[in-house]
């Protein structure tokens, strides 16, 4: 929880704030005219924040709903991402997030009912149905105990039967969704790597099976779910560690109770993985067999293509093809 939080001075009086704050009596409170002059300067130090970062309470005031980039998405025509946090509470080495922003410090945007207002405006604009993915920025989930966002945009959706929402996490703060009727157009995505995998690089993260756990217990109440193996990470002995995580989520979850599965290559934009290279310089990952084409930073085609094929070929053992989402793209 954080010891510091800054407060943007236009919803120091903004309800969902004091909610927030109510929280966090001990926490240092600091004012700020925009969360841009905590978030944005230079020469922050992101591994220290990283340690202990603060919440900045804020405003957003546009770009609610954006465009998904192209092959982010699972079948849906028109894909759509908001971000109503940027950054997360946990420490996953290969997250693009640790190369895009220079601030640890997470941010929290307040003005819910403006998310949920353009949302709307989307899907009056437009026929058909539409996804909304959340977790691009953030984990949808874990900070949910303190924000309350999943919980306050579900009626939304239970409103529109023809919007998707993609809740994509690593968390298991379920506790609100459990105690939720499940909705038919939410999917619950859960990321995973194999459990070695997770231990090295994602920090702070909840463990392999405690998020298998977390999906069980979604499953049974009714609650859609999906599979993210994105990205793939390469190990000597991949093969075996991904084939042992598949034997592990099949073991327990039901495939055919499954919305989607998909999986993705590692990949960076160059100068995000130049800035990972610099706050990580001993990182393994970091070294793996890596190329750079077109301003991305991935493994070298073949390993990409070979890592792909295998991991495709032992899912499909255990889903039908017609659930099976792969991005091959460069997005």
């Amino acid at each position: 929880m954080p010891d510091t939080i800054y407060i943007e001075q236009d919803i120091v009086d903004h309800p969902r704030t004091l909610t927030i704050l109510e929280r966090f009596p001990r926490a240092r409170r600091i004012t700020c005219e925009r969360y841009g002059q905590v978030f944005n300067p230079r020469a922050q130090n992101f591994r220290l924040q990283k340690r202990k970062p603060a919440l900045i309470l804020a405003r957003k005031h546009d770009g609610f709903v954006l465009p998904a980039p192209t092959g982010y998405g699972v079948g849906g025509q028109r894909n759509y991402y908001f971000s109503h946090m940027l950054n997360c509470p946990y420490d996953c080495r290969y997250c693009f997030l640790q190369g895009m922003y220079r601030s640890a410090h997470q941010v929290l945007f307040v003005n819910y009912e403006d998310f949920e207002q353009a949302i709307a405006d989307r899907l009056r604009a437009e026929t058909g149905n539409a996804w909304f993915f959340s977790g691009y920025d953030c984990d949808s989930l874990a900070y949910e105990p303190v924000s309350q966002f999943a919980q306050g945009i579900l009626p939304l959706f239970a409103r529109n039967p023809d919007a998707w929402l993609e809740l994509r996490t690593k968390s298991v703060q379920i506790r609100g969704l459990l105690a939720t009727v499940p909705l038919a157009n939410v999917v619950v995505a859960f990321s995973f790597t194999p459990e070695e995998i997770s231990r090295a690089l994602e920090h702070g993260a909840p463990s392999v099976p405690r998020r298998i756990e977390a999906m069980v217990r979604l499953q049974q109440q009714g609650w859609r779910l999906g599979l993210r193996f994105d990205p793939l990470i390469y190990q000597t002995d991949y093969e075996a560690q991904y084939e042992r995580l598949f034997e592990q989520i099949f073991a327990v979850i039901d495939p055919r109770r499954l919305h989607s599965v998909s999986l993705g290559p590692f990949r960076l934009p160059r100068a995000f993985f130049r800035t990972l290279k610099r706050l990580y310089p001993d990182e393994p990952l970091l070294a793996s067999p890596l190329s750079d084409a077109g301003g991305m930073i991935s493994y070298r085609p073949d390993l990409e293509q070979q890592m792909t094929e295998f991991c495709t070929e032992s899912l499909l053992r255990h889903i039908p093809r017609h659930i099976f989402f792969p991005c091959t793209t460069d997005a």
